[in-house]
């Protein structure tokens, strides 16, 4: 049975910085985009600096966090890029994978080869008081490696079920999906989810029992551009509910 409780949103902004660094302005403004996000019924901002800051950079991160909300940082667990973390200070920050020639992130952490790596991430972003996430694929042995590595909560990858075509398959995943959310509760740990879920496949992953937070970024910006942002995260605030 679903919690009562009302699932909330992170918007990732990301792809508003991509607009902007297509001229490299100073528009759209990632602070006040943050701003109308909020407006529109966002629960927090998220946004990804990546080593090649093909989008976010380093000043909007600081930006964003000296601003009013909670900002939710993804990067990956190089020194590089959690040195500006403990600068920054977001509210909460979620280890992710990342290739130099990938489009987008493409699956979860290997947990298996960068448990270290990881490891030590986790340890400096904890001591500095930022609640931490990794992003991970729906398996058990995976949620069980992140509880061993002291994090607070785990983002499942739903890239698989959103991209599955064929209804049993799509259902196969949202059922792989439920169980490893049923163990990241059991562990203790806050259940988030994300990645390529939009206004068609997001409500069956809202659903999800203990689910607490859906990261969404490409969608709403893309839904946005026909609708504007403000209403672009209502309607997917609605969905959630």
């Amino acid at each position: 049975m679903k919690s009562a409780s009302v699932v909330k949103l992170g918007v990732n902004i990301d792809h508003i910085a991509t607009l902007r660094q297509a001229r490299q302005s100073l528009e759209p403004d990632l602070v006040a985009a943050a701003a109308v996000c909020r407006q529109g019924g966002a629960d927090m901002i998220v946004c990804h600096l990546r080593q090649d800051r093909r989008h976010i950079q380093d000043a909007d991160l600081f930006n964003l966090c000296a601003a009013k909300g909670r900002i939710h940082l993804e990067l990956s667990a190089v020194p590089e890029m959690v040195a500006v973390a403990l600068k920054a200070k977001p509210a909460s920050a979620c280890l992710v994978p990342e290739s130099p020639r990938e489009v987008s992130t493409q699956g979860g952490l290997n947990l298996r080869t960068q448990a270290k790596a990881v490891g030590r991430a986790v340890g400096k972003l904890k001591k500095a008081h930022i609640a931490t996430s990794l992003f991970i694929d729906p398996e058990a042995a995976n949620v069980r490696l992140a509880k061993s590595l002291g994090v607070d909560m785990v983002e499942l990858c739903t890239s698989a079920y959103a991209q599955a075509e064929e209804k049993g398959r799509r259902a196969a995943e949202l059922e792989r999906l439920e169980l490893a959310g049923y163990l990241v509760a059991e562990m203790g740990m806050t259940l988030h989810a994300g990645h390529a879920l939009d206004y068609r496949n997001v409500r069956p992953i809202a659903r999800i029992p203990h689910m607490a937070a859906l990261n969404i970024g490409f969608a709403v910006v893309s839904r946005a551009m026909f609708v504007g942002l403000k209403t672009a995260v209502l309607e997917m605030k609605l969905l959630l509910s």
